[in-house]
């Protein structure tokens, strides 16, 4: 009994530690928590095949302890044997009906909603996104705006935003759970689909299929700004001229160093889809760089000394671009935190 009762404890312990935990993450890093139209979509289903589930689990649970407590072995009894009962055609059509009609019930409305939320027919009347994967980090073009940028993902509310998404080097997974379902990043052939976010704020995305050492440390950002916010935004993209920036004397230094060392070839500023790395226009007001790291002077002198350090295997290896002090490191990390296009920043749309 008291082994029996140890066990118990244990397992409740358990339970109540796992439900804790299911409470744990980030408001806007939770497919539970919706905002988006085919996050709702997904969320519908969530709670359809939640209801259908619990109704087996409650009829299986029922019949299970009708079973248990009528049928038990009782004293006196050791040695009767049941009546056999065989091949019932009533129950075997009921039972091969029921999840039938059950799969049913699941899979007409999943499929109905994954050919919606595939339907691209009318893209043409909204805002398309090339979204390029790479390793370790995302690129986007704004397709007739002449705007590229990377990292941030930049969309107004309560429009239908088709994302174009293709891989430049593996099979990568582009998903923000608040706003949409994944879909895949493949090298060979575009994938489309469309999101379409209900609020503004500020929504965090990630890589969901492995693709490298770094796999983890893939993420990125969609702010969803206000129509004349995300008008505006793109005015201020595309008038962005580096060399008409007012820098100090320090960020002047740190420029003559990027372009000295031909940092604009892996790194472009402005609508140049030709860099090998992440394109840096607007870069003073991201939040976090390289996926996982804050914008402070501190961590990107960290990253330009030795970025394989912080993130494996990435393509801006030490040693494939000249070495730079630690000096010239921060005169370098000060002309890129100068580097604001706008003012329309993801702390306007912060909770």
């Amino acid at each position: 009994m008291i082994a029996w009762m140890r066990k118990l404890r244990a397992l409740v312990v358990l339970g109540s530690f796992a439900i804790l935990l299911a409470g744990c993450g980030k408001e806007n890093l939770s497919a539970l928590i919706p905002k988006g139209y085919g996050a709702q979509k997904s969320m519908d289903l969530i709670v359809l095949t939640t209801i259908v589930m619990s109704f087996v689990l409650l009829i299986v649970v029922t019949l299970l302890v009708i079973v248990v407590v009528r049928f038990r072995k009782r004293k006196g009894e050791e040695d009767r044997i049941p009546k056999q009962v065989e091949g019932s055609t009533l129950l075997e059509f009921i039972w091969t009906s029921i999840p039938i009609i059950l799969v049913l019930i699941m899979a007409v409305p999943t499929v109905m909603a994954e050919f919606n939320l595939a339907d691209d027919s009318d893209s043409s009347e909204h805002l398309n996104i090339n979204v390029t994967a790479n390793q370790y980090w995302w690129h986007f073009e704004y397709e007739g705006e002449e705007i590229e940028t990377s990292q941030d993902l930049y969309i107004p509310v309560g429009e239908k935003v088709y994302l174009n998404l293709i891989a430049k080097d593996v099979i990568h997974s582009f998903w923000v759970p608040s706003l949409a379902g994944k879909l895949d990043a493949n090298p060979e052939n575009v994938n489309t689909f469309f999101i379409e976010a209900y609020e503004e704020g500020i929504y965090y995305g990630k890589c969901t299929e492995l693709c490298g050492p770094s796999h983890s440390l893939m993420d990125f950002k969609v702010i969803v700004v206000s129509k004349e916010d995300f008008e505006q935004w793109k005015d201020d993209m595309r008038s962005f001229d580096p060399e008409q920036l007012e820098l100090d004397s320090v960020a002047l230094e740190g420029k003559e160093l990027y372009e000295q060392n031909s940092c604009m070839n892996c790194h472009a500023i402005g609508d140049n889809s030709t860099s090998i790395g992440p394109n840096l226009t607007n870069f003073g007001n991201r939040e976090r760089f390289a996926g996982i790291l804050p914008t402070t002077k501190e961590a990107l002198v960290d990253w330009i000394m030795d970025p394989d350090q912080i993130k494996e295997d990435n393509k801006m290896k030490t040693g494939a671009y000249p070495n730079f002090s630690e000096q010239e490191a921060e005169k370098i990390a000060e002309y890129l935190l100068q580097l604001k296009a706008t003012s329309i920043t993801p702390d306007k749309y912060r909770d």
